[in-house]
């Protein structure tokens, strides 16, 4: 057995033994009061009651134990509180039947309170499950291969509760290429959510389809605007709604990578034998998708080619690229300055993609101390050969 294995072993034994003594001390703590504080007050002068004590047994139950065993802890506080009255012949007087009247109005209150904290605990469980249900029917994890490209994500939203927001990705695989989509959805709230379905809805239609890229962008694009009538509300702002994206052809026989960029940050090229990382900057790149002029004539192939122009950049083996959303290239840390993206990619560029892209992810969360304003998307590619090296 290795050292690693030993102490893995290690640190998992103690972290069990330290869930079964707390909950140990949670069970056995207040009892041990209702039975200690009755004892003590026959011990002690007239003027001293500790009685009164018996509801912090009460409280420490209701904050690790739900209402079943509050309600039974009050029951024996209360049970203790009445042998101290007659134990001390006390029980008739003023003070021991005010102090009694509170602890049961403090019991009734924290069993209620705990039974309607396991409800909202309930509730926050079902809202999570229908979360990661939607976040797997919408935004499918990516393959770790498609044709002679190895590729590896990762995602991360902004907020606290659910698992997807405005950030997505996506691939198809067809005959002789490997076709990516990445993409960032700006607004807020379900209608953010609603049209992130609607773009991988699109891209995963019309992408195997074999049809070229700029037929594709622009399919995509009439999904978006219809999307965005459709599920706009009639006081919003639809030119608030929009989506940055960034669609990828990776051809098997050819060392280059076809690119469209509608208003989304260029990817990053790696060359791990040159420790390089440059930016794939499209000279013309397009609006961001809802935001495109329509042509005159949309049945027309020619006007769709006009608004959306491919850039081809070599990708050869051994390369990696890094496609990314702006709560990536955005993050900022403390002092305001904004993640080093490109410095740190490359330092990195000889890692795998499922090592570097989860290096970057661990990266930017010490980069921002863990804050993030922003959902996070990356993915990463890397190509191993072309089909005529294959052969």
């Amino acid at each position: 057995m290795s050292t690693a294995t030993i102490a893995s072993s290690v640190v998992e034994s103690v972290r069990a033994w330290h869930r079964s003594t707390l909950r140990l001390l949670w069970v056995a703590g207040p009892l041990l009061l209702i039975i200690a504080i009755p004892v003590a007050d026959g011990f002690l002068p007239p003027d001293v009651h500790l009685a009164h004590l018996l509801v912090v047994a009460v409280a420490i139950t209701a904050v690790g134990s739900g209402p079943r065993a509050t309600a039974l802890t009050g029951a024996l506080a209360v049970l203790a509180l009445v042998c101290a009255g007659l134990e001390r012949r006390t029980l008739a007087t003023e003070s021991v039947l005010v102090e009694l009247s509170a602890l049961l109005v403090v019991c009734v209150f924290l069993v209620l309170f705990t039974r309607l904290r396991d409800r909202r605990e309930r509730e926050l469980v079902w809202v999570r499950s229908v979360s990661d249900a939607t976040q797997r029917v919408v935004l499918r994890p990516l393959p770790k291969r498609a044709g002679p490209v190895a590729l590896a994500s990762h995602y991360r939203s902004a907020e606290s509760d659910p698992t997807i927001g405005g950030d997505l990705y996506a691939a198809a695989r067809i005959a002789g290429s490997t076709r990516l989509l990445i993409g960032d959805v700006r607004g807020k709230g379900l209608p953010s959510i609603s049209d992130t379905a609607i773009v991988l809805g699109a891209f995963r239609a019309a992408a195997h389809r074999r049809v070229p890229l700029p037929e594709l962008v622009g399919y995509i694009e009439d999904a978006v605007r219809w999307g965005l009538a459709e599920f706009s509300e009639p006081d919003e702002d639809a030119a608030e709604r929009f989506v940055t994206a960034a669609v990828l052809d990776i051809p098997d026989d050819e060392p280059v990578v076809h690119l469209i960029s509608c208003g989304h940050p260029p990817p990053l090229l790696l060359r791990g034998s040159t420790g390089t990382a440059l930016a794939l900057t499209v000279p013309e790149p397009s609006p961001p998708l809802g935001l495109a002029v329509r042509p005159a004539d949309t049945r027309s192939t020619d006007s769709v080619d006009g608004r959306y122009a491919p850039a081809t950049f070599p990708f050869e083996h051994g390369d990696r690229l890094v496609l990314y959303t702006d709560g990536v290239s955005e993050a900022r840390n403390t002092e305001g300055e904004f993640y080093p993206l490109a410095e740190r990619a490359a330092a990195w560029a000889d890692k795998a993609p499922d090592l570097l892209v989860e290096q970057l992810a661990a990266d930017v969360r010490a980069y921002t101390g863990g804050r993030l304003n922003d959902d996070l998307a990356m993915v990463v590619l890397q190509r191993d050969r072309t089909v005529s090296q294959a052969a």
